[in-house]
């Protein structure tokens, strides 16, 4: 059973050597406010993308356009290169519910309201363009 396991590990592994991805794990804020975010850039182009969340008014761009430099740094590392312009694009982007912290407020008569503090994880994955697609 534990050889098993080992040989689907390792075949995970090597399915994700292929993959570019960074993840923020933990962030303080709704997933429902990130994702707002994330439907802006979906499918964009790198550079584009970073543009679109430099200039954005919600505090969750900051933290996905720091991911999105993650996840560029992790391309260029594993193909030992600098992307060039308009090579790479975002190809799959997803907000998944973190913890949730639970809080009391106090409320009329003794009664205590409960407040729900959310946390999200954000999972940025950007792919190069084939010649294919640039036709």
């Amino acid at each position: 059973m534990g050889a098993r396991k080992h040989i689907a590990a390792e075949k995970l592994k090597e399915a994700r050597k292929n993959l570019y991805f960074a993840k923020l794990k933990g962030v303080p804020s709704s997933p429902r406010k990130m994702r707002y975010v994330v439907d802006m850039i979906r499918g964009m182009e790198v550079n584009r993308a970073l543009g679109v969340l430099k200039f954005s008014k919600k505090q969750a761009a900051a933290d996905v356009e720091k991911l999105l430099r993650s996840a560029i740094a992790n391309w260029e590392n594993k193909n030992d290169r600098k992307a060039e312009d308009g090579e790479l694009y975002i190809s799959k982007v997803f907000v998944d519910g973190g913890v949730t912290m639970k809080r009391m407020r106090p409320a009329p008569q003794g009664r205590g309201f409960r407040i729900r503090k959310r946390s999200n994880h954000v999972t940025l994955f950007v792919e190069a363009k084939t010649n294919d697609e640039n036709n």
